[in-house]
């Protein structure tokens, strides 16, 4: 309670300060709702819009077709919390300096989050399910508040209906409580797809969704043999990622229903997602609302000889983005980008659209100049970090460029443990040139790019 007292006093002084002034910039352009949707360890291909053949996302496909799909979206650590906190401020962890599940945001910090400034320039915040950083909910800074800590359950003791329906649930509530007069900001964080960690059934879908995939028969990836596993650092082999691959992935039968289960809780919350636009368009607001859908990090389905997410590889990094923005003409709407985009991009550019200043601690930038058409200068490689949780999952650090990755494991920072892909040649991540004499420039050159930017970063 301390700390949420701390947080009313600062959001107190910035909304007396400054609550004009952002009000004034937001006069500047017509202020566009906002409707922000995130899914949980959601893998940036399991959308049909993303090539997925087997995948049932009708509503998140045809969001797509109205919109712009970004091919090469990332987060910059691939953990739920930390990433979160990263969407929330626009930062890296190195800035933001949450990497765990019980550390707050600074009361300062916090008064700098995408939805606080967007409140304090007259919009009315809403936020629907897992918050995900620290432990005390900010319920009083927003104006409707249907968040919960931790994780959450798909099922309550007492509750019949699926986790994800009663979001949707929540979302129309939300809508239908806003008034043309005001624009809004709607956060909905989906559980969705997330396993119940160490549960029996620990994706179990909506009980509509049962029968569902059942007679599918979904491909193991080729980079899930025992022989990609077996060159792995002794400290991945015993870490938290192949105790989940044990329960998960151990068998092609454990495959087969982890995978099943996993394909429906997309279905299920895409299912959502189509109420939600069709609230929308209910109430006359879609050519007034920018809609952004994106993950929170990606997943592995056994890749590597892994299982959940965490490290710098593609299948982890990787997340779905699709901006629907109804300013652009309706020829133009449909468009793929190429660009990196990450997740500390997202709060940037939500403020960007509201017309209110982006504060100079956010080290993302916003997307709206690629969504408008423009070529701005544009970034070529970033930084991954991940310093969460580790006594279980081994620390990393590394650069991803639009064809390397360079993977450094921090296990033990005097003898770093070091991994080189060509993507371009080798999008699988199947060979590590580290050794190779052939790419010892290109690995000096990464690895000094590493070194400049944890510093300039911080």
């Amino acid at each position: 309670m301390k700390q949420m007292a701390m947080v009313c006093i600062v959001l107190t002084w910035l909304v007396g300060e400054t609550r004009a002034d952002l009000r004034s910039t937001a006069k500047q352009v017509k202020r566009p709702n906002i409707v922000f949707l995130l899914a949980d360890d959601l893998r940036w291909n399991v959308l049909g819009c993303m090539g997925d053949k087997l995948a049932k996302t009708p509503n998140l496909d045809a969001l797509a077709k109205r919109g712009v799909l970004f091919r090469n979206a990332f987060v910059t650590t691939s953990i739920c919390a930390v990433s979160r906190a990263s969407i929330l401020a626009g930062q890296y962890a190195r800035r933001h300096k949450i990497n765990d599940f019980v550390t707050e945001f600074t009361p300062d910090a916090y008064a700098r989050t995408y939805p606080i400034l967007l409140k304090m320039a007259g919009y009315r915040v809403g936020f629907i399910g897992k918050f995900g950083v620290g432990r005390v909910m900010p319920a009083e800074s927003f104006d409707y508040w249907k968040g919960f800590p931790g994780q959450g359950t798909y099922f309550g003791k007492e509750e019949k209906t699926h986790l994800t329906a009663r979001m949707g649930d929540q979302a129309i509530e939300f809508l239908r409580g806003c008034r043309k007069d005001q624009p809004f900001c709607l956060s909905l964080s989906f559980k969705c797809p997330h396993a119940m960690d160490g549960a029996k059934r620990e994706y179990p879908p909506d009980p509509r969704d049962e029968e569902l995939f059942k007679d599918v028969t979904f491909p193991i990836p080729k980079t899930a043999a025992a022989k990609y596993f077996d060159r792995m650092p002794s400290f991945v082999q015993d870490s938290e990622s192949r105790k989940r691959w044990d329960r998960r992935f151990k068998t092609p039968e454990m495959f087969q229903t982890i995978v099943r289960d996993y394909y429906r809780l997309v279905h299920g919350m895409d299912r959502e997602v189509g109420r939600i636009l069709a609230e929308l368009e209910r109430l006359g607001l879609t050519e007034d609302t920018i809609v952004i859908f994106t993950s929170d990090n990606g997943y592995f389905f056994g890749e590597h000889g892994l299982a959940d997410k965490w490290y710098l590889y593609e299948e982890s990094i990787r997340v779905p983005l699709i901006v629907f923005d109804p300013s652009r003409p309706a020829r133009d709407r449909f468009a793929e980008m190429k660009p990196m985009a990450l997740n500390i991009d997202l709060a940037p550019t939500m403020l960007d659209y509201a017309g209110v200043a982006i504060p100079k601690s956010m080290q993302g930038v916003s997307l709206r100049p690629l969504l408008n058409g423009e070529s701005p200068k544009w970034r070529y490689d970033w930084f991954y970090e991940h310093h969460s949780v580790t006594k279980i999952i081994p620390p990393s650090e590394g650069i991803r460029t639009t064809r390397w990755t360079y993977l450094r494991w921090m296990k033990d920072e005097t003898k770093p443990v070091e991994e080189l892909y060509d993507l371009q040649n080798d999008p699988l991540q199947e060979h590590n040139l580290v050794a190779e004499a052939a790419h010892q420039e290109t690995l000096r050159q990464l690895q000094a790019r590493w070194q400049l930017l944890r510093k300039e970063l911080e």
